[in-house]
């Protein structure tokens, strides 16, 4: 079996498609805020999307830590992935980076195909 979604290299390349998504979060935030709160937006948004990343997670995932705050079924870990990945590219997208945004949604599709490993096991756990 593949161990291409655990493998360091794989797990780099997801942690910035991790950053990147917060910041994506924050340039849709400042775009869309009241111009009062802006700055709070900017702030809250991506830290909001970073706590639900790190709290719910599959316990023995080695792709993390193997711990968790709160467990998670794969199934349901995978789709918040989803959801905070792609809603990335949604997000980046109404900001109005329409080309950053499919280039984006595209290395997330590439990034996924190649993790097929790891999302079965998310799929099973």
């Amino acid at each position: 079996m593949s161990r291409y979604g655990f493998h360091p290299l794989t797990l780099g390349v997801r942690f910035m498609l991790e950053l990147a998504a917060l910041v994506c979060f924050g340039l849709w935030a400042s775009g869309t805020a009241p111009a009062s709160l802006r700055y709070v937006f900017i702030v809250a948004v991506p830290l909001v999307v970073a706590v639900l990343w790190g709290v719910f997670a599959t316990p023995g995932d080695a792709s993390r830590s193997g711990g968790t705050v709160i467990a998670t079924p794969g199934l349901l870990r995978l789709l918040l992935e989803l959801a905070v990945f792609f809603g990335s590219a949604a997000a980046l997208y109404a900001a109005g980076s329409r080309i950053l945004a499919v280039t984006l949604a595209g290395v997330l599709v590439v990034y996924h195909f190649l993790s097929w490993d790891r999302v079965l096991w998310l799929l099973r756990h």
